[in-house]
């Protein structure tokens, strides 16, 4: 009986040895983000001592991570991202052996490995380690509902439904709301590029279009109005565009002709200011002119002739007063002593159209008693004309014949003259 029993105890010794084993609730767990998830494994042992427990993460293309232990009975939690959101669900000591995961993450996605050792106590094949592999979902973001093509009677659109990101991909779907419920189906719409083709458009294909983003972690909806018009806006808004353009240029043009004719303008009276002006022509100078027997004088282009029609006849000479004077062609008087013994015989007779702006006659000049005899120019109508003013040499005093006096004059019927003096132009004053 005794050996029966020493043999019964040491079967028993080792199939407890043979009895730690791992359990996994679920290979595949998913998770959506920002979710809790609870990763699921126990063991089965026959001994009582303390367990050494050891959870590893490990993603695809990363290193493998100790994230959590539990060791001489202290629980230690790595330094890594699961940090402060990782933990036993039940306390330890115990045989189930879950953790949980606050806040899940994308990043979180990858194998799990838990590893079990009880001191007396083995296991057969890696019954010992259980792995579950946690997806992390993320619900597709807010689509982006879009029209491309002109909206207009008889023509062709695409509508477009596009999220930026979900995992996994999202499908989409279109509907029509308002103000006829209707639902599309393929080939209309295609629920992977989320696209919806609408041909030949009417009027009555207006209204509100609803696409829909959905996967395993949620849905998410995007709308757009569709407004089917009876022309079509691109050729009205190009029109717009080019007749706005044309006003623009139009207006462009009116102002820099302004600017061009402003200044011409400027530049022409500026040169009209600084161009060189020519003086005007002077008038002709007086022309003298003596014929025989005729006397002519010209005054602002008009001739008086003086006519004699006696011969002049030389007189005896009388003494005559020294204040007597005669008018000279300058205007002066000149005191004069008559000593002319043998004068033309005749009178000296003026015309009846002798004026006063006549000439005078023209004597010999008498200074001091002496003679001075000036000739005088045979042709005056040979006489220069310029058309500028011109040096004038100074005048001489006309001389006076001898034995003829003012009385003697005036009885002879002689008139004193005053000859009108010239400009520097040589015009008449």
């Amino acid at each position: 009986m005794g050996f029966c029993f020493a043999v019964y105890l040491r079967l028993t010794q080792g199939l407890s040895s043979a009895l730690l084993e791992m359990h996994v609730g679920n290979v595949s767990v998913s998770s959506v983000r920002g979710q809790q998830v609870v990763l699921p494994v126990w063991y089965k042992s026959s001994s009582q001592k303390k367990p050494y427990i050891l959870w590893v993460f490990e993603r695809p293309g990363a290193s493998r991570l100790q994230i959590l232990t539990y060791i001489n009975g202290i629980i230690k939690v790595e330094d890594t991202s699961l940090k402060h959101r990782i933990g036993f669900v039940h306390p330890v000591p115990h045989f189930n052996v879950s953790i949980f995961i606050n806040n899940t993450q994308e990043v979180d996605s990858g194998q799990y490995v838990c590893t079990v050792n009880v001191e007396d106590d083995s296991a057969i094949d890696g019954k010992n380690i259980g792995l579950i592999n946690l997806t992390v979902l993320v619900p597709p973001s807010a689509p982006t509902c879009q029209i491309h093509g002109s909206p207009y009677v008889g023509g062709n659109i695409t509508m477009s439904c596009k999220s930026p990101y979900g995992k996994p991909i999202p499908k989409y779907r279109w509907e029509r709301t308002a103000p006829t419920a209707q639902h599309f189906i393929e080939p209309f719409q295609d629920p992977i590029s989320g696209n919806l083709m609408l041909k030949n458009l009417s009027r009555e294909m207006s209204g509100t279009y609803i696409c829909t983003a959905k996967n395993n972690a949620g849905i998410s909806k995007c709308n757009i109005t569709l407004e089917v018009n009876s022309y079509n806006n691109a050729a009205v808004i190009a029109g717009a565009v080019v007749g706005c353009l044309i006003g623009i240029g139009l207006i462009t043009v009116c102002i820099l002709q302004f600017f061009v004719c402003r200044k011409k303008k400027k530049n022409t009276q500026e040169e009209m200011a600084n161009e060189i002006k020519e003086d005007a022509v002077a008038p002709k100078t007086l022309s003298w002119a003596k014929g025989s027997g005729s006397d002519t004088v010209s005054k602002n282009g008009t001739l008086s002739s003086v006519n004699t029609t006696r011969d002049h006849k030389l007189y005896m000479s009388k003494p005559v007063s020294d204040t007597a004077s005669i008018i000279t062609a300058a205007g002066s008087t000149v005191g004069y002593k008559p000593q002319y013994t043998t004068l033309r015989s005749g009178t000296l007779t003026p015309t009846p159209s002798l004026s006063s702006q006549s000439l005078p006659l023209y004597f010999p000049p008498v200074m001091n008693g002496n003679h001075y005899q000036n000739t005088v120019p045979s042709n005056r109508n040979a006489l220069h004309r310029t058309n500028g003013p011109q040096l004038q040499p100074p005048q001489q005093e006309p001389a006076v014949p001898q034995g003829l006096t003012t009385s003697t004059l005036a009885r002879m019927g002689a008139v004193p003259v005053m000859v009108p003096a010239q400009s520097h132009a040589g015009s008449l004053v």
